[in-house]
């Protein structure tokens, strides 16, 4: 493995266009004790990014930081304590913020091996998304063969790991999107719907009149109401974003707290369905080992189906990390299905 002494990292300074990303450069820091290194390569472009470059990630940092929810990469070095062994290997980790980066310091505790065989760039694809489908699905919704779920947004990120996850666990799954991605989901098994044309809804229940078990709703806003109603007794909602309101203006955290509202008051009325609003981060704060030991039972679990070919890694394009205005501006245009991938 090549060593370098510089750093480059992408800084996302203030609430700006893309094109305000700046790239610096700095030394590569050493490990303190229980850490190791991790050259990175490959980071994405999610949903959050889109967020916090306006100001509206509920629970950012100040600005300025260094953007990244998610990483790939091979360890370089390793703190006191750590196993020189790990030095070499490729790991995956969720970050929050820091992964648009070449080098990154972590604890080693997060950092969740990546099965030989599996590339940088794929396994980049099935870390935040994968992680939070598999989750939702079988944690939250608890899904079982012969169930009806419907997935928002089944072309996007986390929808196209939902849908593949939950096509392997037997269940029946509608999608939404646009026409331009029908035909790739009925290729793998998704009836899809307009999300454009007419009442998503109606046409919905039109599938399944009895209702679904499940909904998978990134979307937030006044929408999520409609996912509520279309849940048979039993089922589960899941709302996991607030996409509806990305370019809405005011505080971040209002559209959440709405939802964690929602999700109250449908859980303490008598009516025999139940609603989450999913945070991959639940839990990390007041039990982080149990928290490190479900991520990395959890991802593991991700990366074996990948393995498998239950899965497949949706790369929407594969950019340098110095191009991260122009990834994020694709990533926010709406015509891509899959996750955009920065390389440094």
């Amino acid at each position: 493995m090549v060593h370098t002494t510089e750093l480059i990292e992408i800084v996302l300074p203030g609430k700006v266009e893309p094109e305000g990303l700046e790239l610096h450069r700095r030394a590569v820091p050493a490990p303190a004790a229980g850490q190791v290194v991790v050259a990175v390569e490959a980071t994405g472009v999610s949903f959050a990014e889109q967020q916090m470059r306006r100001g509206r990630y509920y629970d950012q940092p100040p600005f300025p930081f260094v953007p990244g929810y998610d990483l790939v990469g091979t360890v370089q070095a390793v703190g006191e304590g750590v196993d020189t062994g790990l030095v070499g290997r490729r790991v995956a980790a969720l970050t929050k913020t820091g992964g648009w980066t070449s080098h990154i310091v972590l604890d080693a505790a997060d950092a969740v091996e990546v099965p030989a065989g599996v590339g940088a760039v794929d396994a980049e694809t099935a870390v935040v998304n994968g992680i939070t489908a598999w989750q939702m699905l079988h944690r939250k919704a608890r899904i079982r063969p012969g169930r009806t779920v419907l997935v928002h947004g089944a072309n996007g990120g986390v929808g196209t790991v939902l849908v593949q996850l939950a096509l392997a666990a037997g269940a029946r799954v509608i999608g939404t999107a646009s026409p331009r991605h029908h035909d790739a989901l009925r290729a793998h098994g998704v009836i899809p719907v307009d999300y454009s044309s007419g009442d998503v809804p109606a046409r919905v229940r039109a599938l399944a009149p009895e209702g679904v078990d499940a909904v998978f709703d990134h979307v937030g806003g006044e929408g999520v109401v409609g996912s509520w109603r279309l849940l048979k007794r039993g089922g589960t909602l899941v709302s996991y974003g607030t996409a509806a309101t990305r370019d809405d203006e005011g505080s971040g955290a209002w559209p959440v707290l709405k939802l964690l509202g929602r999700v109250w008051l449908w859980n303490w009325l008598p009516n025999g369905r139940s609603a989450y609003f999913y945070n991959v981060w639940a839990g990390r704060a007041y039990a982080r080992g149990r928290f490190r030991a479900r991520l990395r039972a959890d991802l593991t679990e991700v990366f074996t189906a990948l393995q498998r070919g239950e899965i497949t890694a949706r790369v929407a394009a594969e950019l340098p990390l110095v191009r991260a205005a122009e990834a994020m501006r694709l990533a926010e245009s709406g015509t891509v299905a899959g996750k955009v991938v920065l390389v440094p």
